[in-house]
């Protein structure tokens, strides 16, 4: 698990990595023992008021104190937080250098029109496409990525990077909101990939398209032919069924009608296989159906693999610290403090009456 820190042009500032991300169930162990613990109270209170009322027995124990057994039990819990921690081992990047690398700038073009919203792939042609675009990533090994959004416009939501963290981070956040016009303007989409491809010896500049082709302007001839000359290869991904589906309106999840016509029919959207392999074939790419997801990413990483690579630089950190020490010794020092709480009031905290104990 990598958490990164970026500031707006994507450069990364710090890096952390968790090395034993399993030891995270341990935690489990705290609320448990926990619950033990308000188990343990309460068991003591029942058997305590079969032997005596509440006043003789603040007069038998005087210096029985619930703080001192809250403040253990909190203690106890920290220094096991502490413990887990460590066990997990937190890195801190602490060199950052530059190394070659050899791949293919791979740009992703998602619709994000309302049509994306029918639930004819489940569990909606956008999440369906958001899945794809993710195990693609998870499957690339130096390429660079980048990805637009787009409907009757486009919108860049991720410049060229090697930062596959990132680019799943904001592809998880794309919605059918995030563009106010609606429409699907596939011409604007390449358009505006043309300025990501910033490397004018970049030898293959691919364009994956993830769209239902659904609103398309038709101008297939020329969008091969923008496309031709910047030497970008587009490739299709197609989501959703030929059948189709109504699209749904939504309100804290739960679908309150579907979107109409103006004539106050049902609106069918249909995946418009013709469209999307019109697209590809003219511009040197081809159409990959993307029900299976394992299908597509296999596809995928054999037609990026087949391509030539550029040689580019990239920043990255090769040198990393462990952290775990600092919370294996902040957990032994809690339980080295944890000897001295005794569960008997101590006179500050008698003066103090936290509780209002009599």
């Amino acid at each position: 698990m990598c958490i990164y820190f970026i500031d707006l042009d994507f450069s990364i500032k710090k890096m952390y990595l968790l090395e034993e991300k399993i030891y995270f169930w341990l935690l489990l162990v705290i609320p448990i023992l926990i619950l033990l613990f308000l188990g343990v109270l309460v068991w003591k209170k029942t058997t305590q008021k079969r032997f005596a009322d509440a006043a003789l027995f603040k007069k038998l124990s005087p210096n029985q104190s619930i703080f001192k057994s809250i403040l253990k039990i909190i203690v106890i819990s920290l220094a096991l937080a502490c413990f887990v921690m460590a066990l997990i081992n937190p890195k801190i990047g602490t060199k950052l250098e530059t190394v070659k690398r050899e791949g293919v700038d791979v740009v992703f073009a998602i619709d994000v029109s309302k049509s994306m919203l029918a639930e004819d792939i489940a569990p909606n042609r956008l999440e369906k496409s958001k899945q794809l675009i993710t195990q693609i990533i998870n499957n690339l090994a130096s390429d660079r990525i980048g990805i637009i959004a787009y409907a009757a416009s486009a919108f860049p939501q991720l410049p060229i990077t090697t930062d596959y963290a990132s680019g799943k981070m904001f592809l998880q956040s794309m919605n059918t909101d995030m563009l106010s016009s609606q429409g699907t303007a596939i011409y604007e989409a390449i358009e505006l990939a043309k300025t990501y491809y910033n490397d004018e010896e970049q030898t293959n500049r691919v364009l994956f398209i993830v769209s239902d082709g659904e609103d398309h302007e038709g101008n297939t001839k020329i969008i091969a032919e923008e496309a031709a000359k910047e030497g970008i290869k587009i490739f299709t991904i197609g989501v959703g069924s030929e059948k189709g589906a109504p699209i749904p309106i939504k309100r804290n999840g739960i679908v309150q009608s579907y979107k109409k016509n103006n004539q106050g029919s049902t609106v069918i959207t249909k995946l418009n296989t013709t469209t999307l392999q019109e697209i590809a074939n003219e511009a040197n790419g081809t159409y990959i159906d993307g029900k299976n997801t394992s299908a597509v990413v296999e596809e995928v990483t054999t037609i990026l693999k087949n391509m030539d690579k550029k040689e580019f630089e990239a920043k990255q950190f090769a040198d990393f610290k462990d952290q775990f020490q600092w919370f294996l010794g902040a957990g032994l020092l809690l339980l080295f403090l944890d000897i001295f709480l005794l569960e008997r009031k101590t006179s500050w905290v008698r003066k103090l009456n936290l509780f209002n104990e009599q």
